[in-house]
């Protein structure tokens, strides 16, 4: 019996040393774990079985295991520094939105003139003088231009205010005739200069002087500044492209020189088109003119012809405004038909004649040239469609090269041609037939000798 005795003790013992463990881990109620705490807990006096001092076991969820991770704070300055340097980018590309248009408008306007100042370099001159001088004749022919029609049109407005009485009676005559009316032209004088809407107009026409100035001023320097960055990409083009070329590998060397004399072609063809298509409308708006009798015909011409081509999206109400006002001095009803003939040749021109000189001379479909100058007026207004064009144009011709394509396969339909059914048979079963007779056609044919075999 002694031994079972002993076994029992020890099963006392051992069973006391596990509920005084589970009291010493178990928190009081509304406390912390004493494992938690950092306490140490001890077997026979603190110490363990191995020797030395036990240390706590880290518990999850713990107040002492929840740190901040060491890579958060960086993170988190990057990501400030991130958005930083990206507000900061975005201001200023806002603000120098305006250079960064007139640098692009100099870059294709220099590779315009590059033909024409490279066969001059090629003679021996020298090719900051040879670019100088072709801007220089671009600009005696613009200031040529502009000083003969503004003395025509100071001319034509001073016609018109001492005639203006004259036209008016003449208006208020065929509107008395025509609808029965009785109006005198004193009447009608009194009631416009005394109308609210004409007082209005003064004030915002006086106060508004100032802002004209500044608009005024802000689009020579303006020019002023394209013309310089023009002259300078058109003088030291070589020097570019050496700079860019540089800092590239052999290889994409060739690709930027080969993109850049594509850009000169387009460019170039581009302004030939134009040039073509400013002349036809000159030479359709003179025979007009001259068959009315209106005066200055042929200057008249000339303006038609080059605003309605060079300046986008507004020059063909500018184009066509000046010779209705002139044709309005001769007789009011002149200016009727200068409206309707201006109407009728723009449609003729946007649906017949541009497309058809732009395919031949930038190599462009007429729907793409239509399309991309949609785009873009859409993207940068009238710049954008101006340049448009030859950039598209640009973009195709460097693109084809590494476009993969493939023989055309011999079939009706990749001409505008089907194969046409036979009459009064089903054309799935007429295809089927004639399967057979090629497979028929296609069997050798046994020989036949005297007896048949």
């Amino acid at each position: 019996m002694a031994p079972t005795d002993d076994s029992d003790t020890q099963t006392d013992r051992r069973a006391d040393r596990l509920t005084e463990n589970e009291r010493r881990t178990t928190a009081p109620e509304g406390g912390i774990p004493r494992a938690a705490t950092g306490e140490r807990s001890a077997v026979a006096g603190g110490a363990v079985p191995g020797g030395g001092t036990a240390e706590p076991t880290p518990v999850p969820g713990a107040w002492g295991a929840a740190r901040m991770p060491r890579w958060l704070p960086r993170a988190m300055v990057l990501g400030l520094a991130l958005y930083g340097c990206f507000q900061l980018g975005s201001w200023a590309f806002h603000q120098l939105i305006g250079l960064l248009i007139n640098i692009l408008i100099s870059f294709f306007l220099a590779l315009a003139v590059e033909p024409a100042v490279s066969r001059m370099s090629a003679r021996g001159m020298r090719r900051g003088l040879a670019t100088f001088l072709v801007f220089f004749a671009v600009f005696l022919a613009t200031a040529g231009f502009v000083v003969l029609l503004g003395s025509m049109l100071a001319g034509q407005i001073v016609d018109m205010v001492e005639h203006f009485p004259r036209y008016l009676d003449s208006v208020i005559s065929w509107i008395n005739q025509t609808f029965h009316t009785d109006l005198s032209r004193v009447e009608v004088q009194d009631s416009v200069l005394h109308s609210d809407w004409l007082q209005k107009y003064v004030q915002n026409s006086a106060s508004g002087v100032l802002d004209v100035s500044t608009t005024v001023l802000g689009g020579l320097f303006r020019l002023l500044t394209i013309f310089l960055f023009s002259f300078y990409f058109a003088a030291d083009g070589p020097r570019l492209r050496r700079t860019v070329c540089s800092m590239l590998p052999p290889a994409r060397q060739a690709e930027v020189l080969r993109a850049w004399e594509i850009a000169v072609d387009k460019t170039g063809g581009y302004l030939y088109s134009r040039g073509l298509m400013a002349l036809v409308s000159g030479v359709a708006h003179y025979i007009l003119l001259q068959i009315l009798g209106v005066p200055y015909a042929p200057v008249l011409g000339v303006w038609v012809g080059l605003v309605s081509q060079f300046i986008p999206t507004i020059g063909t109400y500018l184009a066509g405004a000046l010779p209705m006002l002139v044709a309005f001095t001769v007789d009011p009803w002149y200016a009727v038909w200068v409206l309707g003939f201006v109407v009728v040749y723009q449609q003729f021109e946007n649906y017949m004649l541009q497309p058809k000189l732009t395919a031949r001379t930038v190599d462009i479909h007429p729907a793409v040239a239509f399309g991309s100058v949609i785009a873009g007026t859409a993207l940068m207004g009238a710049v954008g469609a101006l340049i448009a064009i030859p950039a598209v144009a640009t973009l195709q011709a460097f693109l084809g090269a590494y476009v993969k394509r493939y023989d055309v396969t011999d079939d009706p339909r990749v001409h505008g041609r089907r194969e046409r059914p036979v009459r009064g048979g089903d054309p799935a079963a007429a295809r089927i037939r004639r399967a057979l007779g090629r497979d028929r056609a296609a069997q050798p044919v046994p020989p036949t000798g005297g007896d048949g075999v």
